[in-house]
């Protein structure tokens, strides 16, 4: 859904978007499970700068939710999780801030986005969006042991075989002390 400047200049825009899974991009490794429902709405906030000069910044306040697929960091197997969150984005046409001299940037204008053509698409916004609310290291489970560094195996499911590795030399010291203290 494209959010016009041209529909913005005439009134308010209200979305209740539900968005299929394979129609947004989220890389290889993450998958869309249900939906994502979003709703909002758009407006057009007219910022002026001198007499003349006159700046559209497009303002979309929502939410949204959904259900994806990702890897865990440890064993790669596949985890689900319910991804939900709400946004309160100010996006500027690019090019309205060059030329303006170094200055010191007030919180609410360090969250500006830039936009090129005749708008925003919701789309791009609400990826953004999911893939910031996504946790940065998904794990299945706390306790999750991982792989085997050596043969790959899947610690949650099988033991594996491999030889213990062999020790640094350097935390042998430490290693001792470790030992004393413990019997």
């Amino acid at each position: 859904m494209l959010i016009s400047l041209q529909e913005l200049e005439q009134h308010r825009v209200d979305f209740q978007e539900e968005i299929g899974a394979d129609v947004i991009d989220y890389g290889q490794d993450i998958h869309q499970l249900q939906p994502l429902r979003s709703s909002g709405h758009a407006e057009l906030l007219e910022e002026r700068r001198g007499h003349r000069e006159r700046i559209e910044d497009i303002r979309v306040v929502g939410d949204f939710s959904t259900r994806l697929e990702m890897n865990c960091a440890r064993c790669l197997e596949p985890v689900e999780r319910d991804i939900a969150g709400a946004f309160d984005l100010l996006y500027r046409p690019r090019g309205a801030d060059a030329g303006v001299n170094e200055r010191t940037i007030p919180p609410g204008e360090a969250e500006v986005s830039y936009y090129t053509g005749e708008g925003v698409l919701l789309e791009d916004v609400l990826r953004e969006q999911v893939l910031l609310a996504m946790p940065l290291k998904t794990v299945c489970r706390e306790d999750c042991r991982g792989l085997c560094p050596h043969c790959g195996r899947n610690l949650n499911v099988e033991q594996c075989n491999c030889a213990e590795p062999l020790q640094d030399p350097r935390w042998l010291a430490l290693k001792e002390i470790k030992d004393k203290l413990q019997s």
